[in-house]
């Protein structure tokens, strides 16, 4: 499978190599390239607009993420190409942390860290063309991709608005929603046939 889709494996092993290091090596990495906005705007520090995607806070997180982009990397690098899915991975990632850096500009003490972000649009371009290939929610609750994306986008904008009024917090709702959105629109410039591919299969 990894034959025919290289950067798919590629962004899992560093992935694994980076957050494992942080983890378990030099943990003081972990503050150095988390996505911080305070940071960000006050130090000129725009490399974590990156290198927040390749932390992770803990294993759990590494693996969910990691075997996330294991179940969907591989079909959206096929459909896209190396170069069309890593412009959609990156783009995502960026615009995950475009839209969590005016969500949280005000806060001088917010940090995340994860490619949730980026697998995100990966997620949700994968969904333009193949809507209803099966998504398991936590493996356990089974639904077509297509229902998964709306109510992942849905949930997205309900808990940011949540937290912001201190009543959820803990999962960067922003950056999810950001990446997918990012993920869909890059896709869409990327084959622009892929809207009217889902809208076949929806109706």
């Amino acid at each position: 499978m990894f034959n025919e889709t290289p950067f798919t494996l590629f962004l899992i092993l560093v992935n694994v190599m980076v957050s494992g290091y942080t983890l378990y090596g030099d943990q003081s990495l972990v503050d150095r390239l988390a996505f911080r906005p305070a940071r960000v705007l006050r130090d000129r520090e725009y490399y974590r607009l990156l290198t927040a995607g390749f932390v992770h806070a803990g294993p759990g997180h590494l693996a969910f993420n990691m075997l996330t982009l294991f179940f969907f990397g591989p079909a959206l690098e096929q459909l896209l190409g190396s170069a069309g899915f890593l412009l959609v991975y990156f783009v995502s990632e960026l615009t995950a942390h475009g839209v969590t850096l005016w969500w949280q500009r005000g806060s001088h003490a917010y940090a995340a860290v994860g490619a949730s972000g980026a697998i995100s649009g990966v997620l949700l371009a994968f969904c333009l063309f193949r809507p209803f290939d099966r998504i398991g929610l936590f493996f356990a609750i089974w639904m077509p991709a297509w229902l998964f994306a709306v109510g992942f986008l849905g949930f997205s904008v309900y808990a940011m608005k949540q937290r912001k009024a201190g009543a959820l917090g803990g999962i960067a709702h922003e950056a999810h929603l950001g990446g997918a959105v990012g993920g869909l629109l890059t896709t869409l410039l990327l084959e622009p046939s892929a809207l009217s591919i889902f809208f076949r299969q929806i109706f």
